[in-house]
């Protein structure tokens, strides 16, 4: 028997937020988006489905009355309406519930009741991997997709034009079955779609030539997205009721693109900032120099490298980094300087160096307390 606080890793007696903060550490482990072992997709479900019986008080006291049995027997509906059809489509819009948006709005409406009304559409989930570039600055992309649409023929019916689907003989046309079964722990009422009409209540004893009695048929459709700038990597964007047709002219599911930010071997991002590193000469970093640096937004940029500058100091290019995606303005582009030292050196450099060498002082004491990188990052956004 599966139990649900040992997968979150909680006690029997954790509050909500305890169980929402474990359930966010092990889902973001899982996620097969960021995990890819061949266990991870059923891992991600297993916690979601624990989480979601847990969250909810009624479930969770039937659960630690009667087990797991009492949350798949029993009358309350559970993750979807019944943890026997509970999938990784909806561990998914579970966890997109609680922890989407990231930055998009409302990504994820509820999901429709699978009993009481035509059935929306499963949701159509894409991959978009982007530019650095084009994160920066937003992008546009195009991007085709097959789709479920209603079948013109039929008018979304699935029966053959001329005739209608009949009410389902087996359920009345409820669309579901119910059996009762008794155990040593009571009576329990077991619900499911129905096996003949496959919920939909209706039979079609002719079907549509062109869907064969789906009511829907597939096409090929370009989607064209706006993406804002400033995402990161995992960032959702979610386009409502542009999905696949519900079955029977239910509604349509959702279109969710998972944005990937490749990386740029330029740059690196750390929040709405960019890091680069730029080597300079010792005789730039001595004198002082001023010199062009790629930056994300303009192409290039100048930059003013002063006299005495030491390796690993960090310079500031305001607001040359990414751009704030829940905020106005972007970051800044932090420049590491490196001074390079010469290993190939000509006739010439080493008799200017060896009279360097006769002239120059002696360097000072190493500072124990010289700052690390990333203070030396903090003390250029204060200066």
């Amino acid at each position: 028997m599966a139990d649900y606080y040992e997968r979150l890793g909680v006690p029997r007696d954790a509050d909500a937020e305890e169980m929402k903060k474990a359930y966010r550490k092990l889902a973001m482990e899982f996620h097969p988006d960021r995990n890819s072992s061949a266990d991870a997709e059923e891992n991600f479900k297993r916690v979601t489905e624990a989480y979601e019986v847990l969250r909810d008080p009624e479930q969770r006291q039937l659960y630690d009355r009667y087990g797991e049995a009492g949350i798949r027997r029993g009358a309350g509906g559970g993750p979807s309406g019944g943890f026997g059809a509970f999938d990784f489509a909806d561990a998914f819009e579970v966890f997109m519930r609680e922890f989407g948006g990231m930055g998009f709005g409302d990504i994820f409406g509820g999901r429709a009741s699978r009993a009481g009304g035509p059935r929306p559409g499963s949701n159509i989930k894409l991959r978009l991997k982007i530019s650095l570039e084009e994160a920066a600055r937003g992008a546009e992309r195009s991007v085709k997709i097959k789709i479920l649409d209603p079948c013109s023929r039929c008018g979304a019916s699935g029966a053959e034009p001329g005739t209608s689907p009949q009410r389902c003989r087996t359920c009345n046309g409820a669309g579901e079955v119910r059996q009762v079964q008794r155990s040593m722990l009571g009576q329990f009422v077991s619900v499911r779609p129905c096996p003949d009409c496959g919920g939909s209540g209706e039979q079609i004893l002719d079907p549509c030539s062109d869907c064969s009695g789906e009511g829907r048929v597939v096409e090929e459709q370009t989607l064209k997205l706006e993406i804002p700038a400033g995402v990161s990597t995992d960032d959702y964007l979610k386009l409502s009721g542009r999905g696949n047709a519900g079955p029977a002219g239910g509604p349509r599911g959702d279109v969710l693109v998972l944005v990937e930010v490749e990386e740029d071997r330029r740059f690196e991002r750390i929040g709405d900032d960019l890091v680069y590193n730029l080597a300079v000469t010792m005789s730039q970093a001595a004198l002082g120099a001023e010199v062009d640096v790629p930056t994300i937004i303009d192409g290039t940029a100048k930059l003013k490298v002063p006299a005495g500058i030491q390796s690993g100091q960090a310079l500031r290019l305001r607001g040359q980094g990414m751009a704030r995606l829940r905020g106005s303005g972007r970051g800044d582009q932090i420049v590491r300087v490196l001074v390079w030292t010469p290993t190939d050196l000509s006739r010439e450099e080493r008799d200017l160096l060896e009279r360097l060498r006769e002239v120059e002082g002696p360097p000072p004491e190493p500072d124990t307390e010289e700052p690390g990188f990333w203070e030396r990052v903090k003390r250029a956004f204060t200066a």
